[in-house]
């Protein structure tokens, strides 16, 4: 199980607490796999990309009509998260669901 997040997010140390096995990668200084990306962006489509973050809103109109995998390969932290790769399956955030499938809460 990996869990792409950002170390400073609260929610990330949520879910890492609670999935103690999970190797943790952290996307803003290690990135995302550009296949991955894909395979989640194909999967969740726009609800990857997090705009109501700091970043989103750093961003200019032209970037911001960029297509989502270039600004996500670009800007890592725009991604929602935690990102949880596990067995083949994706999963994206930390709510009741997301813990449900996974087995904890």
């Amino acid at each position: 199980m990996v869990l792409y997040g950002l170390k400073t997010c609260d929610t990330c140390r949520k879910a890492l607490k609670s999935l103690a096995e999970a190797r943790f990668v952290d996307v803003r200084s290690d990135g995302v796999p550009k296949d991955v990306l894909e395979r989640a962006h194909g999967q969740f489509g726009a609800a990857l990309l997090n705009t109501r973050s700091t970043t989103w809103r750093g961003l200019s109109e032209t970037e911001r009509a960029r297509p989502p995998l270039d600004l996500l390969v670009d800007h890592p932290t725009l991604m929602k998260r935690p990102l949880i790769e596990n067995d083949g399956q994706l999963t994206l955030g930390w709510g009741a669901d997301v813990q449900a499938a996974l087995g904890v809460g």
